[in-house]
């Protein structure tokens, strides 16, 4: 059984953070992403010494297992990487896309507790400018508007995404509503329909008895 982790995130924050699994277990993250984002992600995985009661600083014998779907629950990326490494990938729909990791199977650690460090970077956090600078061979005043430029355009993305949210929910809000008046509309037919069905069959029964 895998556990799933809500990440409610608007703004391309970064979220390092640490959890434990066993060896079967899968974890899995929610982020919202805007279309044509790039997503990072660091992990570096530990496996739990009993000789030391604590983690091993590395582990290469463990592999991990990323798999990412997109909101149509389309597979974009499944790859098995080493126990520590970087996985990119660039949304092409905007919505929730889940990112779930667990670790190869191996008989040897089976059963051992692992310890998963992940560091999960949205939108031009996702960008190494260091690099950018070196390969586009930019000075401090170039690569700062090139951060900035790059800013500008996560937050018209950003913009799009809540225009497209609140077009969802306006949808769904109407087709609720529609749902709602049309059974409401139902149920006064059919107690329309019973009450008539039942002064019919009274008047019948009254006949019958002689009583009117």
């Amino acid at each position: 059984m895998w556990q799933l982790f809500v990440l409610l995130n608007i703004l391309p924050f970064v979220h390092p953070l640490y959890f434990h699994i066993a060896e079967t277990e899968r974890k899995c993250f929610i982020e919202e992403i805007p279309d044509q984002t790039m997503v990072t992600g660091n992990y570096k995985v530990q496996l739990y010494d009993p000789r030391t009661n604590g983690f091993a600083p590395s582990s290469p014998e463990i592999g991990m297992h990323v798999e990412i779907r997109d909101p149509d629950d389309k597979i974009i990326l499944s790859k098995v990487y080493s126990s520590e490494g970087k996985f990119t990938f660039t949304s092409h729909n905007p919505g929730e896309h889940v990112i779930c990791l667990y670790s190869n199977s191996s008989k040897w650690f089976s059963g051992t507790q692992l310890r998963v460090h992940l560091d999960i970077q949205v939108g031009e956090h996702a960008i190494d400018y260091a690099d950018v600078a070196q390969k586009e061979k930019l000075t401090e005043l170039q690569l700062r508007v090139r951060q900035l430029l790059d800013q500008v355009e996560q937050i018209t993305k950003e913009q799009n995404y809540q225009r497209y949210r609140e077009e969802r929910f306006r949808q769904t809000s109407e087709s609720t509503n529609q749902r709602v008046l049309w059974w409401a509309l139902a149920q006064t037919v059919i107690l329309l329909a019973m009450g008539t069905w039942q002064m019919r069959h009274l008047k019948s029964f009254f006949e019958a008895k002689k009583l009117v």
